[in-house]
């Protein structure tokens, strides 16, 4: 596994994850549950999608640097927490746990590749 495949992964499932609400928000609402700060779900929605969108834009050019794979784990870790404590606690569904099964995942992808394939970065 390279790094650029990890990244283009992850990248798919946050930009496909990440428009959800904007193409279809019914069946978004519908899986995930009522909210009652429909901003709050749009600005997540606009970040995870642009995070997304780079992540998928440097895999596919195969220009993943350390800071692209840190931000990768670091999203993916962040949501991993919010998901299973906010769900473990009954604020939200349990379907994001399924989300943060998918985010641990990627973390093990991003940890297992390494360096291999990793973007020459000269200075």
């Amino acid at each position: 596994m390279k790094v650029y495949s990890v990244a283009i992964m992850q990248g798919l499932y946050w930009v496909i994850t990440g428009v959800w609400p904007f193409l279809h928000l019914q069946s978004f609402v519908w899986v995930t549950g009522p909210k009652q700060d429909y901003w709050l779900l749009y600005t997540v929605s606009v970040l995870i999608t642009v995070i997304g969108a780079v992540l998928l834009a440097s895999g596919i050019r195969k220009t993943v640097t350390a800071e692209i794979k840190w931000l990768g784990i670091g999203g993916a870790a962040g949501l991993t927490t919010i998901d299973v404590y906010f769900a473990l606690n009954d604020v939200i569904r349990n379907v994001y746990l399924l989300d943060a099964v998918a985010e641990i995942l990627l973390i093990l992808l991003w940890l297992w590749a390494g360096r291999k394939g990793m973007a020459k970065v000269t200075v």
